[in-house]
């Protein structure tokens, strides 16, 4: 009796230790502040963009392959791109032309959204039995859908509005991201996420070390006649869940939970990024950001997580 007495007390023990040990680290983990792990001054690759890829519009990593998926604003092709050189290695119809803004690559089909909410899904892209179907819901024109993201452990898509957030007094000044549920094919009605103007000033007001401060404050400063975060492209990180959100006007990253919560503002700088459309990652957390001519070449710059 003595000895499984012992042995009960030492199990009773060794859990409740286990069980502090386990509460302490999610502790920390949900306390843990957010780092920025990339040197935006130090891309490992820029890919300058063929002609016809002058107005690139987006891109997302093709799962299981050495490619990415690329789309430019006028024309209904999907292009495949070697992700290491940049070099096109396929080209393919999939629509009419039009203002196509956002590409995602999922499992063996490629997502690809119009700037009007139209959604397409191209199965089996490039081969004989390539097929296209089309979605259209509630988001149109005026929200302005820019950039488009997979949401794995949702299983839905996100779509990023450039302009409208909603009907109502309640989306002034807000920016929204809607989500299309992979398992119905229809749009959540109600946003994912919004971002306020007071959301950003907030962020700011209690976030002194980042970056650029001064123009970032101006951009936001309370006395502004607009909201000037207009999202051009969107992206999941694929070890953490948060979102990248990409802005053209400002040149700024912003990075949200999945609740919505700021965790980071990045500027970019505008020598580089003349005009930052797309974003996506790969697996490692290798980053993606691909600008449009703007005059010149489309480019795609490729940045690589500095290791902690």
């Amino acid at each position: 009796m003595k000895t499984l007495s012992t042995v009960t007390g030492f199990f009773l023990m060794t859990l409740l230790c286990w069980q502090s040990c386990q509460g302490q680290s999610g502790q920390d983990n949900a306390n843990t502040a957010f780092v920025w792990a990339y040197d935006m001054d130090e891309p490992i690759a820029i890919f300058e963009m063929k002609n016809i890829l002058r107005e690139i519009s987006g891109l997302s990593v093709v799962p299981g392959k050495n490619l990415l998926a690329v789309v430019q604003d006028e024309e209904g092709d999907i292009f495949l791109l070697d992700k290491n050189t940049g070099e096109i290695v396929g080209q393919h119809d999939f629509d009419k032309d039009g203002d196509y803004e956002g590409v995602e690559a999922v499992k063996d089909c490629i997502f690809v959204v119009k700037s009007s909410g139209t959604l397409f899904e191209v199965q089996r892209v490039g081969k004989k039995n390539q097929k296209t179907i089309k979605f259209n819901d509630f988001l149109n024109s005026d929200y302005d859908v820019e950039g488009l993201a997979f949401d794995e452990k949702n299983h839905r898509l996100l779509l990023a509005c450039k302009a409208k957030a909603g009907e109502g007094a309640e989306f002034d000044f807000k920016k929204a991201i809607y989500a299309f549920d992979l398992n119905t094919n229809k749009m959540e009605p109600v946003p994912a996420v919004v971002i306020g103007i007071e959301d950003i000033q907030d962020y700011l007001d209690t976030s002194p070390g980042i970056r650029k401060l001064e123009k970032i404050m101006e951009y936001f400063s309370p006395n502004q006649s607009k909201f000037i975060f207009s999202p051009s492209g969107i992206a999941v990180h694929p070890q953490t869940g948060n979102y990248y959100i990409l802005s053209t006007a400002g040149k700024i990253l912003v990075i949200v939970n999945p609740q919505g919560k700021i965790l980071h503002i990045q500027k970019l700088k505008k020598k580089t990024h003349r005009q930052p459309e797309g974003i996506c990652f790969d697996l490692d957390g290798t980053l993606y950001i691909s600008n449009e001519g703007d005059g010149g070449k489309g480019r795609i710059y490729k940045y690589s997580p500095i290791r902690q």
